[in-house]
């Protein structure tokens, strides 16, 4: 039994961009009670990957029978489903149309149980807070790792790698396959907290900055802070700008649950 109750949302602003390309969810398991799911995708060009990774993720999702406490590995290896499902509808889809999409990908499943997993690819983050202070940050590092390790970009590339173009790690890229990063966490309890954000977000801002305003706040009210201060410090210039929140927070004195809103 949780000792916590779930407070979740999501939110966007276009930016200065003509449209939203981003895209993000909160979704219950349909055969696994007590499961949630985050995702968010930043469609690149176009919201047509993005899309296809909500889509994607909840029918793997609502086809997710958990049967006993699953564990770690199991719930690594779904949101490992969601993404090479997505990648090869993709691309099956780029053949037909004569038009190849990207999308980035970051999505966190919840157990009943206290646990908490996920997986990242692309420029797109998850950021897990505990009591206001920044415990963990996905980023590209592994993926940069990766490649000098396997001699595929060159170590003067990998240290000015945001130029290099080898770095276009997403789904639906014909070339390659997407390099995934996964992480966990076990022993979830109320004041932890998570950030899925797309980089009109995150680049606007320090870790500190990011678990204090969610530390404090509602999700909504977070949400609305966060997108408030990011147009202001984009001057006009910033993209577009999508999160999800899911916040752990003690239950209410009458013992009911609150699940994502």
């Amino acid at each position: 039994m949780t000792s916590y109750k779930i407070e979740a949302g999501t939110a966007q602003h276009i930016g200065n961009r003509p449209q939203q390309n981003d895209r993000a969810a909160l979704f219950t398991g349909a055969r696994a009670p007590g499961y949630v799911l985050a995702v968010l995708s930043d469609g690149v060009a176009s919201p047509a990957g993005a899309d296809q990774v909500l889509h994607t993720a909840r029918q793997v999702f609502d086809a997710f029978k958990p049967g006993d406490q699953p564990g770690i590995e199991r719930l690594a290896q779904l949101l490992h489903e969601m993404i090479s499902e997505t990648h090869t509808v993709i691309k099956m889809n780029a053949v037909a149309t004569q038009a190849e999409v990207h999308a980035s990908f970051v999505g966190l499943v919840i157990s009943p149980h206290g646990e908490a997993v996920w997986a990242h690819v692309g420029d797109s983050r998850l950021y897990r807070f505990e009591h206001g202070k920044c415990a963990v940050r996905t980023s590209d590092t592994a993926y940069v790792e990766h490649l000098v390790g396997s001699d595929r970009l060159p170590p003067d590339a990998a240290r000015n790698h945001r130029r290099s173009k080898l770095l276009l790690n997403v789904l639906g890229n014909s070339r390659k396959e997407p390099f995934v990063t996964t992480g966990s966490h076990t022993g979830l309890a109320a004041g932890d907290s998570f950030l899925l954000c797309s980089d009109g977000l995150w680049h606007f801002f320090t870790d500190a900055e990011l678990a204090a305003v969610t530390a404090k706040a509602t999700p909504r009210q977070a949400s609305e802070m966060l997108i408030n201060k990011a147009t202001e410090r984009s001057q006009g210039k910033g993209g577009n700008c999508t999160m999800v929140i899911v916040k752990l927070v003690k239950p209410a004195q009458d013992g009911s649950f609150a699940g994502p809103r």
